[in-house]
């Protein structure tokens, strides 16, 4: 019994080969990812008296959810090939049963838009590490007074009323009483796990030209915080002046909402279903992962070329790459406009804007390999940017949403009968 509730994985690992033998693989996996807990959970008094155990297979919730109505079945199988094998040891009766794994999760109440407890600690740790004075210029008090009710917030000390009493007390008659990052820890203000719209305003005004006149002092700050958000997609960006000095607000990172809005459009106009992932890999992509956003850059244009081919019948190489994809479609659509003097002079013209737009994008996706994440790279080595990624973007998008206007001004040819 106690070799079975000590080391259960002995006994699952047999059951595992007898239902691998039996062509159950799908019942094998989970039983290799489960966590396994060992309970009592009853008593039956016939014959002697047996203890009932239940081994729990403790799995990721969503794996659960997708087993769905196979998830007795599974535990049938399981338990059917667990008899013979704990039988042999002891005469208590072993059930199992597959239950979600439960684990704590700080971040299931934030959104996909929320700033993250782990880039929030990032941020707080380098101004800790840096020894910044979140309150700049100002005490405590008159800093979280711009930002909070503190007459409203309560007091840790019975002696007062208030946290605007407390802070008081413990920072400025007792200022040994509490450190000088105190705030980033208490449970009123909640910095790592509250709103984002908290965590990013406390930011801003940490930064705002009357806790932090020296301009350049507030622009590294900034720069520290945006390096940590951008991950998130937000940014700190400058709205204003105040004598002179920024004052920064946080907005969502966006590729440049025009081109966005464009590169929607043209993937409607197509009904090409693929090319808005695309897009939306590409949004997600631009400030956390740049060299994905280029690769993805590529191949919105690629998508593009070859939807538009597609629709007009027009046959291509499966292996077709970027350049020749392009030529095609410009061919097809004679891109060069009727009418014009010197035609053949504004059809190379034509054809080498649009040959450098596409291969821009071309250009930049080898780059990743030279300023990826490879191996070997020395400690001065940088990577590609967000600025690189938008460069890609932006010639992608010029290039999809000047080939679909004029492929819808040109119209699809008439049926081959």
């Amino acid at each position: 019994m106690s070799n079975v509730i000590n080391d259960p994985d002995r006994y699952l690992a047999t059951a595992a080969e007898m239902l691998a033998e039996d062509g159950k693989n799908d019942v094998v996996e989970v039983l290799r990812l489960a966590a396994v807990r060992v309970e009592e959970t009853g008593w039956d008094n016939w014959d002697g008296g047996i203890t009932i155990w239940t081994i729990y297979l403790l799995i990721d919730p969503a794996a659960y959810a997708r087993l769905g109505a196979r998830r007795e079945s599974f535990e049938s199988q399981i338990q059917e090939r667990l008899v013979p094998v704990i039988s042999q040891f002891t005469n208590d009766r072993y059930g199992v049963t597959i239950a979600p794994r439960v684990e704590p999760k700080p971040e299931w109440r934030h959104n996909k838009d929320d700033v993250s407890r782990v880039t929030r600690q990032n941020i707080i740790d380098g101004l800790r590490l840096d020894g910044i004075g979140w309150s700049g210029r100002l005490g405590d008090v008159e800093f979280l007074q711009r930002l909070y009710d503190l007459q409203a917030l309560p007091s840790t000390d019975h002696r007062f009323k208030d946290a605007a009493g407390d802070i008081w007390q413990h920072r400025v008659n007792n200022p040994d009483d509490w450190s000088d990052d105190w705030v980033y820890d208490d449970g009123r203000f909640n910095l790592l796990q509250g709103p984002s719209e908290a965590f990013l305003r406390f930011l801003c005004e940490m930064v705002h030209p009357v806790v932090r006149p020296d301009r350049n002092e507030a622009l590294h700050l900034v720069q520290q915080f945006n390096d940590q958000l951008r991950q998130e997609g937000w940014n700190l960006v400058e709205i204003e002046k105040i004598a002179g000095r920024p004052r920064f607000v946080a907005q969502r990172v966006q590729i440049g909402g025009r081109s966005v809005t464009r590169a929607r459009s043209v993937a409607d106009a197509l009904d090409a279903g693929w090319m808005q992932k695309e897009i939306e890999r590409l949004e997600n992509a631009v400030d956390r992962d740049p060299a994905l956003a280029i690769g993805t850059a590529k191949e919105l244009v690629e998508t593009c070329c070859k939807s538009i081919l597609t629709k007009r019948c027009v046959a291509f190489a499966r292996g077709a790459d970027l350049p020749e994809l392009t030529k095609l479609v410009a061919k097809e659509l004679s891109l060069v406009p009727e009418g014009i003097s010197d035609a053949s002079k504004g059809s190379e013209t034509i054809r080498l804007i649009l040959r450098n737009l596409s291969a821009l994008t071309q250009y930049l996706a080898e780059l990743r390999g030279l300023y990826g994440s490879g191996h070997g790279r020395d400690g001065k080595h940088r990577g590609l940017e967000p600025r690189h990624a938008r460069l890609a973007v932006g010639a992608a998008v010029a290039f999809i949403d000047f080939v679909t206007e004029t492929y819808h001004q040109r119209g699809n040819p008439p049926a081959k009968s």
